[in-house]
């Protein structure tokens, strides 16, 4: 038994009572219970852990990030560094590394995290105070609009966005490590902001322009017990919109156009947006408020029904990296910003641990293989900050570029990866009750106490790319209990609304067996229930039939009319010049066409591509439409762009006919 089996239990039973009774109805399995042996996520968790920590490090030390904080601790002379919200990316980085260390224990990144959280100690001021960009300008920093005090920038200059990343950090490495060195830096700092924020008269009324910190001081709540920081989580989100109370107000932008209880639909900034209904719905889940849940549950259910590409992201350019409003979904401007995705995974995960439905599930599966994974590439050491739905080869997506960059000035994207991939596991499996959830379907093993029972649960399956799934259910003893699977939500729609929908084919090959023999599972909220006494060694085979399925979108989206997507299991699918002379946006898919999967493990890291044949559109010299054949190759839509910077399309023409089908707007 290593020594981190023996402290986690440990550090969890220590627990104050508070922190332990009142939370998610459903509590999910922590991905340190979880172990992973999958041939499509075990090398991207060993390569962020081998190569995109250690080189997001690297860049935090190039940048000058992590001298930010050794010049505000007086350890060297300099002046501040980069842009005022650079001390968030260090610290996403060191909750990435805690991570990594409790599934792969490495005393040489446990010693660089010792050295790097004192320089970080050093930086804070005596109070508890700590921003580097204002300790090391002090008195003469500015933020445009502030006159460079403590707290006169909360709009746009992240003191307390920067530091609800700090504490999601310090509780991870308490959590892995047992030191208490990081998680003191947070308490200091969090007590000082519940100090000086809150409803008395002599106490500031702002909130965070950059919404983060709720998660972070819930977390410090579930470590310390400590009702404070669920307080002032509450107080920031009862903050918002109370220009009765506040004076001014930041507006849509930052999600504080009204009070949250009387918001209706997804506006402003994306990130910002889905880490605030994350937090909104932590505090939720502990003190029962059912207005933030109503709250919640609207917004979810307009970005769902209005918002969503297809991959499973939000945003858009030209709309303050949010969202642009109902239907405004284009292909080639899409943001789709990769830490919205990220944010949006988490709000995901903690809405179907409030209400235990499949169809927050199937979201999170969405985001996860599509518009989160395009995020970074398979080297572990380029990424995409926004993720597009189309490639013209001249309207420059990525910062000002067509291919993954190794940086960004604001890198809030690669460091928001190498935190959220080993984190991935802790979305597998949940437990409620005598219930015990499976959400996601990839290989390892995890174990859970279910009803009082000791349960170790075992998959085995090829997914994404194939549909059979195997699991082996191994109680101590024999033990009465259900198990819930999942149905994948794309077995009949993409998503639960009307925004998108398959063409009419019904799914067929569906099965399931227990030790053998045809199960007839009852079906409650998107899960298979089996209801039984297991016994060690149990096995339940499941194939969930991966056909290939053609995605209309709703006529209300302009971008998408007369257009048609591609998918294949919870993989959305995409044409790269790569694979046809280096045009794509000119390749048409009739109805009619079947398209063939195809495994090729020699492409791209081993994918499933899709072939058949398509038409290339051109006009004739009257004007009147036409077409050649070509030969179609479809790929992974996660897996565009690894082969250089290529044209690329998710959604293709049914007819060539143009008249008809509105041309893909270019940046031209």
């Amino acid at each position: 038994m290593t020594t981190r089996q023996i402290l986690l239990p440990l550090l969890l039973a220590t627990l104050p009572l508070a922190a332990q009774t009142r939370d998610y109805p459903i509590q999910p399995v922590p991905f340190t219970s979880v172990s992973v042996d999958d041939a499509f996520w075990s090398p991207r968790m060993k390569t962020n852990r081998e190569t995109t920590v250690g080189y997001c490090f690297d860049k935090c030390e190039e940048t000058g990030r992590i001298a930010n904080f050794e010049v505000a601790g007086g350890l060297k002379k300099g002046g501040f560094q980069g842009i005022y919200f650079n001390d968030s990316d260090v610290v996403k980085v060191i909750e990435g590394a805690a991570y990594t260390l409790a599934i792969h224990p490495d005393p040489k990144l446990d010693k660089f995290l010792d050295d790097l959280i004192s320089k970080i100690a050093a930086a804070q001021e005596d109070d508890g105070y700590l921003y580097t960009a204002r300790t090391i300008a002090d008195p003469n920093y500015k933020y445009p609009g502030s006159d460079g005090a403590r707290w006169s920038h909360l709009d746009h200059g992240h003191e307390l966005y920067n530091v609800g990343h700090m504490y999601e950090a310090a509780v991870a490495h308490w959590r892995v490590t047992g030191k208490r060195s990081f998680l003191d830096v947070a308490i200091k700092n969090a007590d000082l902001v519940c100090k000086v924020f809150g409803p008395g008269p002599d106490q500031h009324k702002g909130v965070p322009g950059h919404e983060e910190i709720e998660i972070g001081l819930v977390k410090l709540y579930r470590a310390t017990g400590d009702e404070k920081y669920l307080r002032q989580a509450k107080h920031f989100i009862d903050m918002r919109g109370r220009e009765d109370l506040r004076g001014k107000v930041y507006g849509t932008y930052a999600q504080d156009h009204q009070p949250l209880v009387d918001q209706t639909e997804a506006v402003g900034h994306a990130v910002r947006g889905g880490y605030l209904y994350a937090g909104v719905a932590d505090v939720a889940a502990i003190t029962g408020d059912k207005g933030y849940i109503a709250a919640i549950d609207r917004i979810w259910e307009d970005v769902i029904s209005k918002k969503l590409y297809l991959i499973g992201s939000v945003g858009q350019h030209g709309a303050g990296e949010g969202y642009a409003g109902p239907y405004q979904l284009s292909n080639l401007r899409a943001y789709n910003e990769t830490c919205a995705a990220i944010a949006l995974a988490l709000w995901n995960h903690r809405m179907f641990l409030l209400h235990g439905d499949s169809k927050y599930a199937d979201v999170l599966e969405r985001i996860i293989y599509n518009g989160f994974l395009s995020g970074v590439a398979m080297t572990g050491d380029k990424f995409f900050y926004p993720n597009p739905l189309a490639c013209d080869m001249s309207f420059k997506f990525n910062q000002g570029g067509f291919e993954r960059s190794p940086w960004f000035g604001c890198s809030c994207c690669p460091v928001n990866v190498v935190r959220f991939i080993p984190s991935i596991p802790g979305y597998v499996y949940a437990v409620r009750g005598d219930s015990l959830y499976v959400n996601l379907y990839l290989g390892g093993e995890g174990k859970a106490e279910v009803a009082g029972h000791k349960i170790t649960i075992k998959q085995q399956t090829g997914y994404p790319w194939d549909g059979a799934v195997k699991l082996t259910v191994t109680p101590e003893k024999a033990a009465a209990f259900s198990l819930r699977l999942r149905v994948p939500g794309w077995l009949n729609e993409p998503l639960p609304s009307d925004l998108y929908h398959y063409l009419p084919r019904k799914p067929s090959g569906l099965q399931i067996r227990i030790n053998g023999k045809p199960a007839e599972p009852t079906l409650e909220h998107g899960y298979w229930v089996l209801n039984r006494t297991w016994k060690p060694g149990d096995t339940v085979e499941t194939v969930f039939p991966m056909q290939v399925r053609r995605v209309l979108c709703n006529e209300k989206v302009e971008d998408n009319r007369g257009r048609i997507a591609i998918e294949r299991g919870p993989l959305v699918y995409c044409v790269e010049g790569a694979d046809h002379d280096g045009k794509v946006l000119d390749l048409f898919l009739e109805d009619d066409v079947e398209l063939t999967p195809e495994p090729r493990p020699d492409l791209l890291g081993g994918v499933t591509v899709l072939t058949g044949s398509a038409k290339r559109a051109h006009r004739k010299e009257n004007n009147t439409p036409a077409s050649r054949p070509a030969k179609l190759t479809m790929i992974p839509y996660y897996s565009w762009c690894h082969r250089g910077a290529n044209e690329m399309a998710v959604w293709l023409p049914r007819s060539s006919d143009k008249a008809q089908v509105p041309p893909l707007p270019t940046g031209r």
